[in-house]
């Protein structure tokens, strides 16, 4: 969608919710960032732009949790908005509106959505087969039920996957299941679930993707599209933290109902606040914008279900789904042995925020590319780019006016057009901010710099004796820093505001860049920004892994019963090389690889074993590693276990990796030089 500069517009934008289960971390910032600067730089240009949010409360993990801690789910959630409203905002995530799922709000919303598409015929049930415990008479969610991984054999592994070797599987494939609340081994049992006909709305979301995201995410999700869509169980039975379904007495919405609900939800609190009505902005006709910011692990719920659900409700569909990919430290998945999986608390403990909000900047393009938060380059382009050519102009500017001559601008130097061509390139970063391509807006604000401070140089004020000469020199160097200060306000709104305090003015708006300040006081010179120190990046780091550490010491031991059967990766003991040898270790190269989209935790590879020879392999690596990554790669794996039937089709080995699980996981490759089909001696 194309905007001119001078057309008013009324936008609703939200992030994902963020899991009331943990805290916040540099993996979400990347998210809110992103769209932090986007409502920033709307508003800026005068445009009613409302940021909204809210905390994700409800489900299994939810509940399980509170009860480890002895408190009510209630209580837990609630702690949890406390500590991720302060995080955002010690970030400067500016949104106007931040709730929860839990709210009354939401549960009347989620009754309208369930209603009305149960009138039309979107809504049916049936009978599916559960786990039960007789001890404490009630179905078990997947995270009820534990037992030892049908996979790896690693003994007290919860029922819908194993924290050793990442495989996924249904609570029933346990061996010995027991109930997680008293041991009891469970019992089939049927209930009735309640499904939503997705597949009612196949085809007007084929034709909704297309127009509203982007091309790559378009034509994967379309793959969906060449067999009919799957009912979508929307219910969950008791115990269960949620709201209840009308009418169905046991049975609650199933989180990833309420979940989104909360975009609208969130919007009713705010408008009702402001005496407008939801259907401003929500409503069917509406004609205003609507941008959902998030990650690439959830987009067939925003680009499925979602629009699916607001079809069959009678509200409006986004304008955009706009989607960004996962952010790597050091050129590796996140990882929280090696502290970098670093919580956003953490990181305020040690570094500025506006750095982070300006590395992330300078990345940022619109693109679902993964990026790489390399802390060598954090520091270098901070300490280059942001302090040594953008902020050390206004301390050059300023700090000399302070000291010599009274705290006041002056006229400008009628020798140069360098505020010209400041000006000039405003049009071309407003497109860069309306596009999302934060790196591109970046990167030529860096380019001024680079011109004043040239500039700057050639002048060499400090050396003149002309003191008029320097007073118009240092009024033109300040000019053109408060310039490159509202260029960046987007991204650095608290540097922003300095600078407006520095010179007696207001909030910058957008078209402040286009005025000059000659012949007036300024205040004195305040140290806008500090560098980067190397050792509190390494404190930083060091602070994340003793955190984790504690954590894992925290942990309850396995009972010993469970402890005398090894894990997976625990020792078991000296073996002959003939053991070795019945092992089949092989090099095999990555031809295709991609998600399952029904599954959290796995990756479908077809892989090259032998010079034209292939194999399917489903691997649990899906939280550590994006697909497009591993394609051409080579890698070890076991060729000779017995192939297994999976749900999603026949695993034919196993992608060998080092790490605890989860997305700390690191797939192993051979040396350079090693050739495909190789046995590893």
């Amino acid at each position: 969608m194309l905007h001119t500069e001078n057309s008013k517009r009324k936008i609703i934008m939200t992030c994902a919710l963020p899991y009331a289960n943990g805290p916040i971390h540099l993996g979400h910032m990347l998210e809110h960032i992103e769209a932090d600067i986007y409502a920033r730089f709307q508003k800026m240009c005068g445009h009613e732009c409302i940021f909204l949010c809210a905390d994700d409360t409800h489900g299994t993990p939810i509940m399980i949790k509170a009860r480890e801690l002895g408190v009510k789910p209630e209580d837990y959630v609630a702690q949890s908005f406390k500590d991720h409203t302060r995080d955002f905002a010690d970030f400067a995530i500016g949104f106007d509106h931040y709730g929860s799922t839990h709210s009354e709000e939401n549960k009347k919303l989620s009754e309208v959505f369930y209603e009305r598409l149960k009138a039309k015929g979107h809504i049916h049930k049936k009978p599916i087969e559960q786990l039960y415990c007789n001890h404490d008479k009630m179905f078990l969610p997947d995270r009820f039920v534990k037992g030892t991984c049908p996979k790896c054999k690693s003994p007290g592994q919860y029922g819908d996957s194993c924290d050793v070797c990442a495989s996924t599987y249904s609570p029933s494939d346990l061996i010995n299941p027991g109930c997680s609340i008293c041991g009891t081994p469970p019992v089939k049992k049927e209930s009735d679930h309640i499904f939503f006909k997705l597949n009612n709305f196949k085809e007007e979301l084929k034709k909704w993707l297309p127009h509203h995201t982007a091309p790559e995410v378009s034509k994967k999700m379309m793959e969906w599209f060449n067999e009919d869509l799957r009912d979508w169980d929307i219910s969950r039975d008791e115990p269960y933290f949620g709201f209840q379904i009308p009418g169905e007495p046991g049975k609650y919405f199933y989180v990833w109902v309420d979940a989104p609900m909360g975009y609208v939800s969130a919007a009713q609190q705010y408008l009702s606040k402001q005496g407008r009505e939801l259907s401003e902005f929500w409503g069917k006709d509406s004609k205003t914008e609507c941008y959902h910011f998030i990650g690439k692990d959830i987009v067939y719920f925003h680009t499925l279900f979602w629009p699916a659900l607001l079809q069959g409700a009678d509200f409006r569909t986004p304008t955009a789904v706009n989607v960004h990919g996962h952010v790597m430290v050091n050129g590796e998945k996140m990882s929280k042995s090696k502290g970098t999986f670093i919580n956003a608390r953490t990181y305020l403990n040690h570094l500025d925020p506006q750095f982070l909000r300006y590395y992330y900047a300078t990345k940022i393009n619109g693109s679902v590319d993964d990026m790489d938060l390399n802390l060598d380059d954090f520091q270098s382009r901070v300490n280059s780019d942001l302090v040594g050519k953008i902020v050390n102009l206004g301390s050059r500017g300023a700090q000399m006016l302070n000291k010599k001559f009274g705290s006041s601008l002056y006229d400008l130097d009628p020798s140069t057009e360098i505020l010209k061509e400041l000006q000039s390139k405003q049009a071309q970063i407003h497109k860069h901010y309306d596009e999302r391509d934060f790196a591109k807006a970046t990167t030529l604000i860096r380019e001024l710099a680079d011109s004043v401070n040239k500039y700057f140089d050639e002048k060499a004020p400090w050396k003149s004796t002309d003191e008029a000469e320097v007073k118009r020199v240092l009024t033109t160097t300040l000019n053109a820093f408060r310039i490159l200060a509202i260029y960046l306000k987007p991204v650095l709104p608290m540097l922003a505001t300095k600078v407006s305090e520095l010179l007696k003015e207001p909030e910058y708006q957008w078209t402040d860049a286009q005025k000059i300040l000659t012949n007036q006081p300024i205040n004195a010179y305040v140290h806008l920004v500090q560098r980067v120190d190397a050792d509190k990046v390494k404190s930083m780091i060091e602070e994340q892994k003793a955190q984790f550490a504690a954590q894992e010491a925290a942990k309850p031991k396995k009972a010993a019963a469970q402890a005398a059967a090894p894990a997976a990766d625990a020792p078991v003991g000296v073996i002959g090389i003939d053991d070795f040898n019945k092992v089949d270790l092989r090099v095999a190269t990555v031809l295709e690889a991609e998600a399952i989209p029904e599954a959290d935790k796995l990756l479908k590879f077809k892989v090259e074993v032998e010079p034209g020879q292939t194999r399917q392999i489903i691997s649990g690596i899906k939280l550590a590693y994006d697909p497009a990554t591993l394609i051409g790669r080579q890698i070890l794996i076991v060729a000779n276990l017995a192939p297994r039937k999976m749900k999603f089709g026949m695993s034919e080995g196993m992608i060998l990796c080092a790490g605890e699980g989860g997305s700390d996981l690191f797939v192993l490759s051979p040396d350079k030089g090693a050739k495909t089909g190789q046995k590893v001696k």
